[in-house]
């Protein structure tokens, strides 16, 4: 079962992230910035030509490489796992995802889209996709440490 759902969920994860970059860049000037929900977050239309927090920028060919060796050992690695704890799964899925979703701007567009502007704290600009890798590293994480913490040997 899991073998047809997982690529179903990161596809859609994939589609929801691709969906909302498109919509800003339809309906936002660069730069623009509309408010979402006040005091918690606004909705900035930028073009990162970096990493995250725009370091490295111009460097596409660069996170093309580092992009295709991590998606692809996470590939890996699930397809391995498969039947592995929901934790460690969940991570794969997150990051395969975000990967794929920032993958993909660059490719078409050489540059990624970012949206997300957090108005309680002064914090980069990022978009779904950055949020799904920033939570499938924390998650994997957690899911290494269950393991450890539980003596498992694979």
């Amino acid at each position: 079962m899991r073998k047809v759902i997982i690529p179903i969920l990161i596809t859609v994860m994939v589609g929801l992230d691709q969906f909302v970059k498109h919509c800003i860049a339809q309906n936002f000037q660069l730069g623009e910035t509309k408010e979402a929900i006040k005091g918690i977050f606004s909705l900035t239309y930028l073009r990162n030509y970096g990493a995250a927090f725009s370091i490295l920028q111009n460097q596409k060919w660069l996170f093309t490489v580092i992009t295709i060796v991590i998606v692809g050992a996470a590939i890996y690695y699930l397809i391995k796992e498969i039947n592995s704890n929901l934790w460690l799964i969940s991570s794969l899925v997150l990051i395969i995802a975000g990967g794929l979703g920032n993958f993909i701007d660059r490719l078409r567009l050489g540059y990624v889209v970012d949206m997300i502007d957090l108005d309680f704290m002064d914090f980069a600009i990022f978009n779904i996709a950055d949020s799904f890798l920033t939570v499938g590293v924390f998650v994997l994480f957690i899911a290494f440490w269950k393991e450890e913490k539980n003596g498992s040997n694979r």
